[in-house]
């Protein structure tokens, strides 16, 4: 273990303890609590002493230890209580303590919920008071402590924590790998590239073109990073036959990464930001179905593509007039492989129909899982081989919002800023370009774990008087982390496309803050014109 790993664990821990000894007004203990797994969390994801899945379920872990009612924070805990003594009938000897302002006494039950009685003092001696009262007995357990922590720990069981492994949104991703992963192995993915391909020619614009369309759509529905890495594979020929002098190459090159990042802006299991959005809107009763996001996506999706296209033209502009792609084989006709099609095709169908058949899209996804398995289209090694950890990094985020609402600590936080004095449309604005710039530097879930919970509760607080949609306010996060693409640090794509040797840090720089830009501003557009057209 190097020393800077050292230091940045030892950093983590001194933050998840810091709001156990300094006391914020207006945050509750539970509240101070999460407010500690937070800052770990949110270093912990950034620096990357562990891995980043590894941070979420540890998120989840204290949690459960310290959130939730089979924890031993709240086993061990004990409220200060006291019984009554009698005196005569009706008549009882309480100490003074136990008096709440206004003759009141606080009764605390076996689940420690607290409940009020008044009763009539009758005599006040040495710190004893006598009162009479028809409803104590001698059971009763009288608080003696009214703002003991204990009394404002509003405990939720483990299982709101435990749950968001299983999250609807975390079997709908599964969904997609599980389809992604058999389209890999029957080389469905290639074969379709293959197919969009041949229309586009041999004009390098166009060859371009075709590319980034073939790779937005995949992304779409596989991991982007997958994706990219086969797409690389696929313009290697093509930048072999160029000049080395010629600036197309470094055009080609980024074209494949910007396309995945934004392709996957596309459905909700194209990235995970977009699922962190859909499960946080869930678990406030607000419902997006996957054909409704596909709607609000798409338009931003097709624009934007088009926009990077001409942008990547202009600036590496090609000297070739021709380029031919070499690109043979055919699709497998094997049982197992035209399993994988007709399941493909119905998964898909079925995803972008939910508004008329009801079905919601976690349940939809359970078919390839079901389905491909009892056919044995994917086999055990195939499980095996999924992105686990992307799941887990989900969940944490998932479970971290949560807690960030359950405790009120999202609240706590948003009342820090002055937020209306921005105003709805100043405030979508902040959110965007904040999730894009954390982006650039942290992975895009944790960026959007981070912001989502905050902006799901400033859209539900009332704090703007008008114009606030709890949908745009995520919905933008969710746009603005798959935007962060300046650097070969901020995706798995630019990562894969700068590991080919064929591009420098500045160019991808270069174009990532111009497309991030663009992307947000016509996703502004869109949230003021398109977006409210459809529900939201």
């Amino acid at each position: 273990m190097n020393p800077k790993t050292i230091v940045t664990l030892a950093i983590g821990l001194i933050l998840f303890l810091l709001p156990f000894f300094i006391e914020l007004e207006g945050l509750s203990l539970t509240g101070h609590i999460t407010l500690g797994i937070f800052l770990l969390a949110a270093l912990f994801w950034i620096l990357e002493p562990i891995p980043i899945y590894a941070t979420s379920l540890l998120v989840i872990f204290l949690q459960i230890i310290f959130l939730s009612v089979q924890g031993p924070l709240y086993q061990l805990g004990q409220v200060p209580a006291t019984g009554p003594e009698p005196v005569e009938a009706e008549v009882w000897r309480i100490p003074a303590e136990a008096l709440q302002e206004g003759e009141v006494l606080l009764l605390l039950d076996e689940d420690r919920q607290t409940s009020e009685i008044a009763v009539t003092v009758l005599d006040r001696d040495n710190g004893l008071v006598t009162v009479e009262s028809a409803e104590l007995t001698a059971d009763t357990r009288l608080v003696l402590d009214a703002d003991h922590w204990l009394l404002d720990f509003d405990v939720p069981s483990y299982t709101s924590y435990l749950n968001s492994l299983a999250n609807p949104i975390i079997i709908l991703f599964l969904g997609g790998f599980v389809l992604a992963s058999a389209a890999v192995k029957y080389r469905l993915d290639r074969n379709l590239t293959r197919v969009i391909l041949r229309p586009f020619g041999t004009r390098p614009a166009m060859v371009m073109l075709g590319l980034m369309l073939v790779t937005a759509t995949l992304s779409a529905f596989m991991s982007n990073t997958a994706t990219a890495a086969m797409m690389m594979t696929v313009i290697i020929p093509i930048v072999t036959q160029l000049d080395p002098a010629d600036r197309y190459r470094i055009g080609i090159a980024l074209c494949i990464p910007f396309a995945a990042n934004v392709g996957g802006i596309a459905t909700p299991i194209g990235t995970p930001p977009n699922a962190i959005v859909i499960g946080a809107l869930q678990a406030n009763d607000v419902f997006i179905t996957f054909g409704t996001w596909m709607m609000l996506a798409v338009p931003l999706v097709a624009v934007l593509l088009f926009f990077v296209w001409w942008l990547l033209l202009k600036v590496y502009p090609p000297k070739e007039e021709k380029i031919v792609l070499e690109m043979s084989g055919k699709f497998d006709l094997s049982a197992k492989a035209i399993i994988l099609y007709v399941v493909f095709g119905l998964t898909v169908v079925l995803w972008v129909t939910e508004a008329v058949h009801g079905l919601a899209s976690s349940v939809v996804a359970f078919l390839p899982i079901a389905a491909l398995t009892a056919c044995q289209v994917i086999e055990k090694e195939d499980i095996r081989n999924l992105s686990w950890e992307v799941l887990w990094l989900m969940a944490g985020g998932i479970a971290l919002g949560v807690a960030m609402q359950q405790t009120g600590l999202a609240d706590y936080m948003i009342g820090l800023i002055r937020w209306e004095l921005m105003g709805a449309f100043l405030v979508i604005i902040v959110f965007g370009f904040v999730a894009a710039g954390l982006s650039n530097f942290i992975s895009n879930t944790v960026a959007a774990s981070l912001l989502v919970p905050l902006a799901i509760t400033l859209g539900a607080s009332g704090i703007l008087a008008e114009g606030v949609s709890v949908e745009i306010n995520a919905i933008i996060i969710a746009v603005g982390a798959s935007l962060g693409m300046a650097l070969p640090i901020s995706t798995p794509p630019n990562a894969i496309a700068m590991s080919t040797g064929m591009l420098r840090t500045p160019d991808m720089a270069r174009m990532g803050i111009v497309i991030g830009i663009v992307g947000l501003v016509i996703a502004l557009a869109l949230s003021r014109v398109l977006w409210p057209a459809l529900g939201l």
